[in-house]
């Protein structure tokens, strides 16, 4: 009986908030996939945990908090020690601020970790590579790796495959949608 059960489960298809049953994603609307989500509770740990770390650089960025410069100097610092044009720089801090919240939140989670993506992936490419792999735990090295950043773009890999998982906006959003209480069936 205990081996029906588990043959029956591991056939079963993983739940999806939003689909019953689930469409080809391909034939959903840009906007229904970007909110639907798994209700899987690994992918609300792995948001919370990259949301919850993001959330202070991206305080300090913007509002100074944490000993950070704050938001005209970090827009400064970046332009003038990074060559990163004043719009970009913009986008970059507001990306790191507002995507971590909105993993937190688990809101608009897919977009929330591209954003958190292309941020990990510029710092690499413009300030850490040439520090090489580990962070500079001694203080010894000329500036920090980019071990961190591969780390957090890891995470950011289940988010944009299943979405914001369990306890998300996104996941209330799409059961108050397919309920019929929301606009854009």
């Amino acid at each position: 009986m205990t081996n029906q059960l588990l043959s029956r489960e591991a056939k079963a298809a993983p739940r999806t908030v939003g689909a019953a049953p689930a469409p080809a994603a391909d034939s959903l609307p840009l906007w229904k996939r970007l909110f639907a989500t798994s209700d899987d509770r690994a992918a609300l740990v792995l948001r919370l945990v990259l949301g919850g770390v993001m959330l202070p650089h991206g305080a300090q960025k913007v509002f100074g908090w944490f000993g950070g410069a704050g938001f005209s100097a970090t827009l400064e610092s970046f332009r003038t020690h990074l060559g990163i044009p004043l719009i970009i720089a913009v986008l970059v801090v507001f990306a790191e601020l507002v995507g971590a919240v909105g993993l937190i939140a688990g809101f608009l989670g897919r977009l929330a970790a591209m954003c958190i993506m292309a941020v990990m992936i510029g710092a690499i490419l413009l300030v850490h590579l040439d520090n090489g792999f580990f962070m500079n735990w001694t203080g010894a090295g000329r500036g920090e790796g980019f071990e961190y950043h591969l780390l957090a773009i890891g995470l950011t890999l289940p988010m944009l495959a299943k979405g914001s998982g369990a306890y998300s906006v996104d996941g209330w959003l799409v059961r108050l949608l397919r309920e019929g209480r929301g606009v854009g069936r």
